[in-house]
């Protein structure tokens, strides 16, 4: 079986599987109340802890988790899961492989995805939550109303990085200010000589940077409840809001404002060439700028990258938490293994949280814990965009069905823009009726 083609079934099997067994429902004898927070210095001799992370968060625990072992006298081993994380994670759960904790998309249709309500410790009355940024506590990581998931970084903006010395070259003064705006600018760079996009198309079965493509071009329509009219099954995904954006990414890339290796290039190959100059802007998340951060310092990173949001009619950005963003913490039926994992968080968000951010070089969530003077002026930016950013699919609609995997197919040339939205329709169905949600 095409490998893409078994992960997209893996993921709606977990959820079916899950629907089936009553999403809703708490273990038995469960409730949505964890036993306690324990201190931060409780001693942990002879606790082994275990923390999945995907290949661009696997790195982010580093500081917190030498720390804490060294304050406890726990073992906390982080562990990499293999790209298309979220799939790979869904189809482990539901073989029963579940570790203490994961970095997890924060968002409802995430949330549910893994069977929340059974899987995971519900976070209620986590000691952090107060003194987080007001506007960022209630944002996400909640689903039917308990907490399921701890925010440790700026949730990701979808919007454009780019490199200022290849805009300045082609001319290029102020950034676009809306989606026309950016096609001409990336005509005017093509006319230059310049590559205006460079995007991680490669067919190994991971070219999730594609939707946000789709996406930033939603997001008037997401503020006019584009998503609640999906989730109620009064619009869809073939219907002309979607497919005209579909479209639109398939008419830049037909025009050749791409790189010319779209069909294969990776994560790591969008990085390098933003950074060396050989492509001018990439439509990204924050973990994108995470791995610039590992290629260059932040001098080199101010001198040359900006950041940008961008919408069809102006710059309204989509915010998206994205699986480095959060933590979620899972039901073990080991009582001191499910302390202790607790007791992780509220070192992560206590005690270690100025180690963590000074390490991860981003912007505090926290006001009493000042944002390092290294951060990335870039990632500032990012988190400005944040106050005005509307939700993207994943955080709006019901269910997440696997956008990206189709839009690679397409920019393989399998699929039209029209048999894009087909399929993700009949996704979006097949895990909306899994839910039981009406209309489905």
């Amino acid at each position: 079986m095409d490998r893409r083609a078994f992960f997209t079934l893996a993921a709606a099997s977990s959820l079916v599987l899950a629907a089936c067994s009553d999403p809703g429902a708490a273990p038995a004898g469960g409730d949505a109340t964890p036993a306690g927070w324990p201190s931060a210095s409780t001693k942990l001799d002879g606790v082994t802890l275990t923390v999945w992370a995907a290949q661009n968060s696997n790195t982010v625990p580093k500081v917190v988790v030498e720390a804490f072992q060294k304050a406890t006298g726990a073992k906390v081993d982080v562990v990499t899961i293999t790209d298309p994380y979220e799939q790979s994670v869904q189809t482990k759960i539901a073989t029963g492989d579940k570790p203490d904790l994961a970095f997890w998309q924060p968002t409802a249709s995430m949330l549910s995805s893994i069977n929340a309500k059974t899987n995971l410790q519900p976070l209620t009355g986590a000691p952090w939550v107060a003194a987080t940024e007001k506007s960022l506590q209630d944002l996400t990581g909640i689903y039917d109303d308990v907490r399921y998931a701890a925010l440790i970084s700026t949730p990701a903006v979808i919007g454009v990085y780019y490199n200022k010395q290849v805009l300045q070259d082609a001319g290029i003064t102020a950034t676009p200010a809306d989606w026309t705006e950016l096609v001409a600018a990336a005509q005017k760079l093509k006319a230059a000589g310049k590559v205006p996009f460079f995007e991680m198309g490669g067919n190994d079965g991971s070219p999730w940077a594609t939707q946000w493509w789709v996406q930033a071009q939603l997001a008037e329509q997401a503020q006019a409840g584009l998503w609640k009219r999906v989730n109620a099954a009064q619009e869809k995904f073939t219907d002309p809001a979607v497919v005209t954006t579909i479209q639109n990414y398939k008419d830049l890339i037909d025009q050749g404002m791409f790189n010319a290796d779209i069909k294969t290039a990776t994560f790591e190959d969008q990085g390098k060439a933003l950074l060396d100059g050989s492509a001018a802007m990439v439509m990204q998340v924050n973990s994108f700028f995470a791995q610039l951060q590992s290629l260059a310092q932040t001098d080199e990173l101010n001198q040359k990258i900006g950041f940008f949001p961008i919408s069809t009619e102006g710059t309204t950005g989509t915010f998206i938490p994205d699986q480095s963003n959060a933590l979620v913490a899972f039901r073990s039926g080991d009582d001191k293994r499910e302390a202790a994992t607790r007791q992780l968080l509220a070192y992560w968000l206590g005690d270690g949280y100025q180690a963590f951010v000074e390490d991860q070089k981003t912007v505090s969530l926290q006001p009493d814990v000042a944002t390092p003077a290294g951060v990335p002026e870039a990632l500032k930016a990012v988190a400005e965009a944040l106050k005005t950013s509307v939700g993207s699919m994943q955080v709006e609609a019901v269910a997440n069905p696997d956008l990206y995997l189709r839009l690679g197919e397409m920019i393989q040339g399998a699929l039209t823009p029209e048999k894009v939205a087909e399929q993700v329709q009949a996704q979006f169905a097949q895990l909306a009726a899994a839910q039981g949600i009406k209309g489905f």
